[in-house]
């Protein structure tokens, strides 16, 4: 590091300045008295001169003397997804004894090292903040990718007391947030819903409490089951058709081999599903190969989308097959993998497969019989 880049550091450090445009024709003027002053000798001149640089060097003390022991927590909701606003609150306690903080703004700054935009969308304004005193602001916070944020950036800026120049000063909150995928529905998401929703609802059909539908009579059928008031009026045999009693099983696997360039979307697909077939009546299960998560068994839902929030693709060459295929026959496992023909052999053959977005020439989700 050099001499001139130490001494900068030194002296500016995490400080930012910008000229507005009352600076920019303030400095002007100064810039036209003082060449008028020497060029007259005029007293009156020079005097109006050295009052106009004493306020310019008032203005700047005064800027960073605001700006000085403020400091920053964000309160967030509990759970938040990527991409979706979520609310939160901001609070800037002032640590000076006597001295206020006037005109603060605090904004959002983006990260410096992989250029994701600013958690923060808009700015919150606080006219005064005495000293000793905690103020606090409701904000919109959207986290632009699920996973662990460790560090956020924000700047804390003022223009008093002139409105000279604007001085800025950014200030690192140091905090842990596990941001879930965002549950986005797509075109893809939605098709695939349909079709486990679909495949639930033929698959679990049969004696139970819940009235499901009148169908006609099929070979197997009890007499019991038999709508003699349909059957009459249609002429052909008719049966009552129920719901099940025990509760419906869907396992969703992800497969961590899937190409690098939709990992990611099919990471927010599960999540998809997730929030869309938890219920009190289905047995949901979540499956990367390296963890198992069972939302009635270890927790809740969240739990699940934590597990999606640090998953990361398998990068190896050639990994093996990561799933185990003994599962409750009556469970309908959704696959979503880059790679069928893993999946070709008969204990996989009723499962739902998922193989890329509608646009890939590598396929769509297919269902296997």
């Amino acid at each position: 590091m050099g001499r001139a880049t130490r001494i900068r550091k030194l002296f500016l450090g995490r400080w930012r300045y910008s000229v507005t445009w009352f600076g920019v024709a303030f400095t002007a003027t100064i810039v036209l008295i003082g060449f008028f002053a020497f060029a007259t000798g005029n007293n009156l001149l020079f005097l109006i001169l050295a009052a106009m640089l004493s306020f310019g060097v008032v203005s700047g003390f005064l800027s960073r003397l605001v700006l000085a022991g403020l400091e920053i927590e964000l309160h967030l909701p509990e759970h938040v997804s990527a991409r979706m606003p979520a609310p939160a609150i901001v609070r800037v306690r002032n640590l000076k004894y006597l001295t206020p903080s006037f005109s603060i703004e605090l904004s959002g700054q983006p990260d410096p090292d992989t250029n994701l935009p600013p958690i923060l969308s808009r700015p919150a304004y606080f006219p005064v903040i005495p000293g000793r005193t905690t103020l606090e602001a409701p904000v919109e916070v959207t986290f632009p990718r699920r996973g662990r944020h460790l560090d956020n950036l924000f700047a804390l800026t003022t223009a008093f007391p002139f409105g000279f120049v604007r001085k800025s000063t950014t200030v690192p909150l140091h905090r842990e947030t596990i941001v879930y995928p965002a549950p986005t529905p797509t075109s893809d998401a939605d098709e695939l819903l349909t079709r486990i929703t679909g495949e639930v609802e033929s698959r679990f059909r049969g004696h139970g409490l819940d009235f499901h539908r009148v169908r006609p009579w099929e070979s197997g059928d009890t007499a019991r089951m038999v709508d003699w008031k349909n059957t009459a009026h249609t002429g052909t045999l008719q049966v009552r058709e129920f719901a099940r009693e025990e509760r419906k099983r869907v396992d969703i696997h992800l497969d961590l081999a899937i190409q690098p360039d939709w990992f990611e979307h099919a990471v927010e697909i599960c999540a998809f599903l997730l929030w869309n077939l938890d219920d009190a009546e289905t047995i949901l299960s979540l499956h990367t190969g390296a963890e198992s998560y069972a939302i009635a068994l270890d927790g809740d839902i969240h739990g699940a989308l934590h597990l999606l929030a640090l998953v990361e693709p398998d990068t190896r060459r050639h990994p093996r097959l990561p799933f185990d295929s003994m599962l409750p026959a009556d469970s309908i496992r959704v696959i979503l993998t880059s790679r069928p023909e893993m999946f070709s052999t008969p204990e996989w053959d009723s499962a739902v497969l998922y193989t890329g977005p509608h646009d890939r020439t590598h396929g769509s989700y297919t269902l296997t019989d």
